[in-house]
């Protein structure tokens, strides 16, 4: 089994890669099945997020870049700034992982948040898409939202 470990390796080539959800992206410690089919052991520090397009290697500089997989989500447009600001206020406090951009959020898909959605006024859409929320405040520290890997 190989042994990976979240590094800073994205300067690195890939060998393979490893398709997760948000769920799993976000766990220190697990088994994992590479998109190649080999088994893994997924080796993080407590904290530490996994987002699609990491590069993460083993001590013997095997790398894997990491994909976010498609996941159900619920898609609201809102092209208003104060509205949005209160859509992302009322799923906060429920604490919802939210995917935020200038005129949408996204959540993973749940019937009872959509419907709390539709009451506010608006009209959330299920869509299949990577998932790339927020990670907060206390969020990994090394995680910066908006980096490129080359």
């Amino acid at each position: 089994m190989i042994q990976l470990t979240k590094k800073d390796s994205h300067c690195k080539k890939a060998k393979t890669t490893l398709t997760l959800p948000w769920s799993k992206r976000t766990k220190s410690r697990q088994r994992v099945l590479l998109d190649t089919g080999e088994e893994a052991g997924l080796f993080m520090e407590r904290g530490a997020i996994l987002r699609g397009g990491d590069i993460i290697s083993n001590a013997d500089e095997f790398t894997v870049e990491i994909l976010a997989a498609s996941e159900t989500l619920s898609l609201v447009y809102c092209n208003d700034s104060l509205q949005l600001s209160r859509l992302c206020y009322h799923l906060g406090n429920r604490h919802v992982d939210l995917q935020i951009s200038p005129d949408h959020l996204c959540y993973l898909h749940d019937h009872v948040l959509d419907e709390m959605i539709l009451g506010l006024g608006f009209s959330p859409v299920k869509i299949e898409a990577p998932f790339e929320p927020e990670t907060g405040a206390y969020g990994d520290a090394n995680d910066s939202h908006s980096h490129h890997h080359e």
